[in-house]
């Protein structure tokens, strides 16, 4: 951070040295701001083998507050506050809205927390922009995920570039990662293991090197990212989608491939039989396919996913820095305890290496009932792996509602039966029954 704040120092005195001080007002006067007021409700129930109940709630008011500048020469900043804020609490609370994040590390989980979320600069000369600092971006393996209270962020560089506009080209260099629900940007491979990084990879220090590709036309999109960590592991993700638009009806097939592999020391640590992953390296592979109708006020889903099992090696998907890619991906299955501080061999549910999914989704608008932003989205997950003693079965059910685009308000059920997770060694334990009720209301401006 101290970096980030030298050269934004650096910046404002070269553009104060200019003649153009006029020009320099104009920048600040033409500020656009921007942000949210979010109040979230959360409580989990479970229900442990031996009948052992549990519960915890919590309720946090919270949001984000933006602030970017104008451009002169091409040079334009922005600033992002966010704060979360518990209130009310019980004995028993669910931190997942609040500091979870920052319990793994050793400090108070139900404290309420604000920070600096984005910092940048940014230049744009046509179609190329260049930017440093602190972001909040959404990639298919490193994302926002703004699930709960607050998105996550990461710190480097980021090159981008159209080539028209239906193709754009994205290129970063990332050095840290803030969890949605943490204050802190840490390392971005030490936040993905935590003690284990130099174990691991050799080091205590890493970066994570992003190269994207995004397409997309009337009827066609492919989306094509690679993620390389030295020493760590290097990841890629494709998917294709077709688009059929007709007056009465929109029809959407896509397909998925996520590969996975570990690379230099990892690959020589991990295979160690001392290791974290009990000698298996890195090696994921996993396909999905969705087609999505919808028509007048309806959309019907339908997705599959499989990751493929391998007994000999770390199977599991690991998404350290909140990237949920699947199609089959449900409210529940948002992998919080991979993306928390040196967890990032840890999956649970479809991430699980042997786990096939099957997704069915209904989604209802209401406004020809009289109900003008109102609707309903019903979805259902089964979940199947030979590590599994039983299925995990997902219900989720959201009723919304949605007034100009400003206020947003949304009540969430979700009933999970043997809710599945998997450490590092890709020992697998479940819940007999998880259920979690979600009460949202975020005001933007």
């Amino acid at each position: 951070m101290k970096k980030i704040t030298l050269s934004i120092l650096a910046f404002s005195s070269a553009l104060l040295a200019t003649p153009e001080v006029t020009s320099l007002t104009e920048v600040f006067s033409e500020a656009k701001t921007s942000g949210n007021i979010k109040y979230y409700f959360i409580q989990t129930d479970k229900n442990r083998a031996g009948g052992v109940d549990t519960s915890a709630n919590a309720n946090s008011i919270g949001g984000q507050l933006h602030f970017d500048t104008a451009s002169l020469y091409g040079f334009s900043g922005g600033l992002t506050f966010m704060t979360t804020n518990a209130f009310l609490l019980d004995d028993s609370v669910d931190t997942s809205i609040i500091g979870k994040d920052n319990g793994t590390r050793g400090g108070d989980a139900s404290a309420s927390f604000s920070i600096l979320g984005e910092a940048y600069l940014s230049y744009k000369y046509e179609d190329f922009s260049l930017v440093y600092g602190r972001q909040v971006i959404k990639t298919p393996l490193v994302h926002a995920k703004e699930v709960r209270m607050l998105p996550s962020a990461v710190q480097g560089v980021f090159a981008y570039y159209d080539i028209n506009k239906k193709s754009k080209v994205t290129f970063a260099c990332l050095d840290k990662f803030k969890q949605r629900t943490s204050d802190r940007f840490t390392d971005i491979i030490e936040h993905a293991l935590g003690v284990n990084t130099y174990a691991i990879t050799g080091s205590y220090t890493g970066r994570v090197s992003t190269l994207g590709v995004d397409y997309s036309s009337n009827s066609f999109g492919i989306k094509a990212y690679n993620y390389y960590a030295p020493d760590f592991m290097n990841s890629s993700y494709l998917d294709a989608t077709y688009k059929l638009n007709t007056s009465a009806m929109k029809f959407t097939l896509a397909g998925q491939y996520v590969n996975q592999f570990s690379v230099g020391n990892a690959s020589d640590n991990l295979a160690k039989a001392t290791s974290v992953t009990g000698g298996k390296e890195i090696s994921v592979n996993a396909v999905g396919a969705e087609a999505v109708v919808a028509f007048g006020g309806s959309k019907f889903v339908l997705a599959y996913s499989k990751v493929f099992k391998d007994d000999n090696k770390h199977d599991s998907l690991v998404l350290p820095w909140d990237g949920t890619p699947l199609f089959t991906n449900m409210i529940t299955s948002n992998d919080l305890f991979q993306s928390l501080y040196g967890k990032a061999f840890n999956a649970d549910s479809i991430y699980i290496g042997g786990s096939q999914g099957i997704k069915i989704a209904y989604s209802q608008k209401l406004d020809a009932l009289g109900l003008a932003g109102v609707s309903t989205t019903l979805s259902y997950l089964n979940t199947s792996n030979s590590r599994f003693v039983k299925n995990q079965n997902d219900y989720n059910a959201v009723l919304a509602y949605k007034y100009n685009k400003a206020f947003s308000f949304a009540l969430k059920g979700i009933w999970v039966q043997n809710n599945s997770s998997a450490d590092e060694t890709g020992t697998v334990s479940q819940l007999k029954q998880l259920n979690q009720y979600r009460v949202i209301a975020n005001y933007k401006f």
